[in-house]
């Protein structure tokens, strides 16, 4: 059984991408999941692969169901197509289009074919990630839910503003050790 290697690329950052393994007789619905995990998207809005060639123009649509739209040949289902009935070259490319509204697009390129399937894992998997994924909603933060680890870890509302006490033209009252009141001059 072939393994088929893709990666993901985030459209509008080459940096940010995910490596997805998958079996060539999986569907394009799994691969559709499993993108949305790997991104960490929900899966609630509409979506379409397209087969592509190498200058990202958009092909035969392989559609997650048959939209209310125009269509210039008739989709193919996510759920009744494989990916291996679809891999017309070796270095075959598809775009992936998430939720219309946003637009979120994807470029999904094969990157490798493997004979050796890893029985450890399960397929499709995600085996790399990099980049910080755009957040589908509003934003998200760079420590995301481990910063509330840090907060309780210590006590964030007890830190000052970071500022020394100044006087009222606005200069330190930088104390030396054992000294009260006044500024040393050097």
């Amino acid at each position: 059984m072939a393994i088929l290697k893709f990666r993901i690329y985030f459209e509008e950052d080459e940096s940010i991408y995910r490596d997805v393994a998958i079996r060539h007789t999986q569907t394009f619905r799994d691969l559709h999941d499993c993108i949305l995990k790997g991104y960490e998207f929900d899966n609630k809005h509409k979506a379409t692969f397209f087969r592509s060639n190498d200058h990202w123009q958009r092909g035969r649509e392989i559609s997650l169901e048959k939209y209310d739209k125009e269509y210039k040949a008739p989709p193919l289902l996510m759920e009744e197509t494989s990916i291996g009935s679809e891999i017309r070259d070796p270095n075959q490319k598809f775009i992936y289009l998430y939720d219309f509204n946003k637009n979120w697009t994807f470029l999904v390129e094969l990157i490798n074919v493997s004979k050796e399937e890893n029985p450890r894992m399960s397929y499709p998997s995600t085996v790399r990630a990099e980049g910080i994924a755009p957040s589908q909603y509003g934003t998200k933060g760079l420590l995301g839910e481990k910063f509330a680890d840090v907060e309780e870890k210590y006590d964030l509302s007890q830190v000052g503003d970071g500022f020394g006490e100044k006087d009222e033209d606005g200069e330190d009252l930088g104390f030396a050790e054992g000294e009260e009141g006044g500024e040393e001059e050097v």
